[in-house]
């Protein structure tokens, strides 16, 4: 994603708090390590939800949050498909990665919706993710240059993380999420904040790959389209119940990191569109993404929320997405990570296929193949890794210096939040290599005073994704 910069739920919940009262980012979905971590919309007429009949009210005031693109109230903010359904059910509405995104609900404070969560389930917008197709017989060769995933070898209806990369220096341009729907066709998710940047960046690299001999690829941008991410403990159970088919699929078959399309029974009787559903998400818990048409948007939430109900289902925003995301050890382009970046300092080696460490062939590959090897083995290694840190006190910040114990500064915090399911101060920086074993005492400055941390293992909350007998 001149990349915009993601919301800083770090500072910006707190001003939010104030502001927009109890108010507090994919694209580090989570997928399975090992693997490359629709048709078209009915036409017949619906019967009205409620959020239909709801008559358009007025714009929210913009809250003075740090904002990707901006801190004012630009007029040329999108809506995804489920901006009024937001409305109608309280959301407090913030400029988040060019569009108007909810923060929170009315409902729920954003320490509750955090909690309903983990032990229920929350329905999350994800529609300013940006969503592409691309197809053709140069797909895997394309997608293989520009990532380090092992596209050749991952299978129809899998999906993983891994990262757009830079040429030369293997800096992150961005993460994304890689689905293969067929032998020639990826389903392909980049982050909103990021979309000016990662468009220029795939018309630039189109180009050049057909321009040196490169078979031919498709580029698709799904505009408009809705992307909600149902997540938590209740999800299987929720999506079962609105099965269309339920013949046709068995949900507790279907894997982390597998995905189907699967038609929706909707409030008006009939069956939505087939839906690619993915199992993943970017809270640590059992779930699923679910791309939908324009025009089905709407009708498939409202599905979603009404058959399942509020007690067992519950519309989350931004707020609680961050805070669980950061527990699950995710981390947010723009913060985490960025252009300078490579996949081994933050942590993120294992999105680099096995095939690939070998054979190289993508951008930046001898650069970040080198850094793989230490250099007491030759390599070149690191001079920063990512890193987790439990912080006593008062939460660091995005931005706090990390200092050793003679109060050398050795690495700085990119993340940090009070942790609603742990009650303590959890963060992610990078720091200076050698200081990044788990149990490694240090100290970071927080409005000027020390304070003490431990480097520790993430995920800070052990995930339970599905993977067959239990989940974990």
């Amino acid at each position: 994603m001149k990349c915009l910069r993601a919301v800083s739920y770090v500072n910006g919940a707190l001003t939010v708090n104030r502001i927009a009262g109890r108010a507090s980012s994919q694209l580090s979905t989570a997928l399975p390590r090992g693997t490359i971590a629709s048709s078209s919309a009915l036409s017949a007429p619906r019967t009205q939800t409620p959020t239909q009949q709801l008559r358009r009210l007025p714009s929210k005031l913009c809250v003075p949050i740090r904002h990707a693109s901006s801190t004012s109230c630009p007029s040329d903010l999108q809506k995804t498909p489920l901006y009024d359904l937001h409305l109608a059910h309280g959301g407090k509405m913030v400029p988040f990665g060019g569009f108007h995104m909810p923060v929170q609900y009315s409902s729920l404070s954003v320490s509750a919706s955090h909690h309903f969560t983990r032990s229920h389930a929350s329905l999350f917008d994800v529609s300013h993710m940006v969503q592409h197709r691309f197809s053709g017989p140069g797909s895997s060769a394309f997608l293989e240059r520009i990532t380090p995933a092992s596209i050749v070898g991952l299978e129809t209806h899998r999906s993983g993380l891994s990262t757009l990369l830079w040429p030369v220096t293997g800096g992150i341009v961005d993460d994304t999420i890689i689905t293969r729907l067929s032998p020639e066709s990826f389903y392909v998710v980049t982050n909103a904040a990021c979309r000016e940047k990662d468009l220029k960046y795939f018309e630039e690299q189109l180009a050049e790959f057909k321009n040196e001999g490169g078979e031919k690829v498709e580029w698709k941008i799904l505009e408009g389209w809705g992307l909600v991410a149902l997540q938590g403990p209740l999800s299987e159970d929720i999506l079962s119940s609105v099965l269309a088919e339920p013949e046709e699929i068995e949900l507790r078959e279907l894997y982390f990191g597998q995905s189907k399309f699967i038609k929706v029974k909707l409030l008006s009787g009939e069956a939505s569109s087939p839906l690619l559903v993915s199992r993943g998400g970017y809270t640590g818990e059992d779930g699923f993404e679910i791309s939908i048409p324009p025009t089905e948007a709407v009708a498939v939430t409202e599905a979603l929320l009404q058959s399942a109900t509020k007690e067992r289902l519950q519309l989350a925003g931004l707020g609680a997405r961050d805070s669980l995301r950061l527990e699950a050890g995710m981390c947010l382009y723009g913060h985490d990570l960025d252009d300078t970046t490579t996949p081994v300092e933050s942590a993120l080696s294992w999105v680099i296929g096995k095939d690939r460490r070998t054979s190289g062939g993508f951008h930046g590959s001898e650069v970040i193949l080198r850094q793989l090897t230490p250099k007491s083995k030759g390599g070149t290694g690191v001079e920063r890794r990512r890193i987790g840190l439990i912080v006593e006190g008062a939460p660091a910040r995005e931005g706090a210096d990390i200092v050793d114990e003679k109060g050398e500064k050795i690495g700085s915090i990119t993340s940090g939040c009070p942790s609603p399911t742990l009650g303590k101060n959890i963060a992610m920086g990078y720091i200076k290599d050698g200081f990044h074993k788990a149990g490694t005492n240090l100290h970071v400055v927080v409005r000027g005073k020390k304070r003490k941390a431990q480097v520790t293992k993430m995920p800070f909350v052990p995930s339970k994704y599905w993977k067959g007998d239990a989940p974990a």
